[in-house]
C-alpha cells in the first residue's frame, strides 16, 4: 500500500446499501407497496365495509392489492431464484403479502441476510 492510500475497514452498519441490484430493489419496493395496501384493506377498508356500509374502499383497494400481490410474487420469485433460496424460505417470502405486517418483517429479514452475505469495506477517512 502506498503512502497516499488508506486501508479499507470492514463496515458493520445496516445503513450501508447492500448493492444496486435491480432484482432486490424491485422486491423491496413491491414488498412495501403490497404491505401498505394490505394494511389499508384490513384496517380501513374492512371496517368501512362492515361498520359504515361503504364497500367501495374494499372493492378498489382489494383489487389493487390483488393485482400488485401478483407482481410482488413475480418479484419475490425472481429474487429467490437468483439467490437460490431454499423452498421453505421462498414460500415464507411469497406468502408474506397475505398477512398484515408480515411483509415488513420478512422484507427486513431478507435485507438482514443480504447484508450479511455481501462483504463490505470502506476507506477509513
Amino acid at each position: 500500500m502506498t503512502a497516499g492510500q488508506r486501508e479499507p475497514v470492514p463496515v458493520t452498519s445496516d445503513a450501508v446499501p447492500v448493492t444496486s441490484d435491480p432484482v432486490l430493489t424491485r422486491y423491496r419496493v413491491m414488498a412495501y407497496i403490497v404491505g401498505v395496501l394490505l394494511l389499508v384493506l384490513v384496517f380501513v377498508g374492512m371496517p368501512l365495509k362492515y361498520f359504515a356500509d361503504r364497500p367501495q374502499t374494499v372493492a378498489v383497494v382489494g383489487m389493487l392489492h390483488g393485482f400488485l400481490y401478483i407482481v410482488y410474487l413475480a418479484a419475490a420469485a425472481m429474487l429467490a431464484f437468483k439467490r437460490r433460496w431454499p423452498i421453505g424460505r421462498t414460500l415464507l417470502v411469497l406468502l408474506a403479502g397475505t398477512v398484515p405486517f408480515l411483509t415488513f418483517i420478512v422484507e427486513r429479514d431478507v435485507m438482514r441476510r443480504e447484508r450479511a452475505a455481501v462483504p463490505r469495506t470502506v476507506v477509513q477517512g
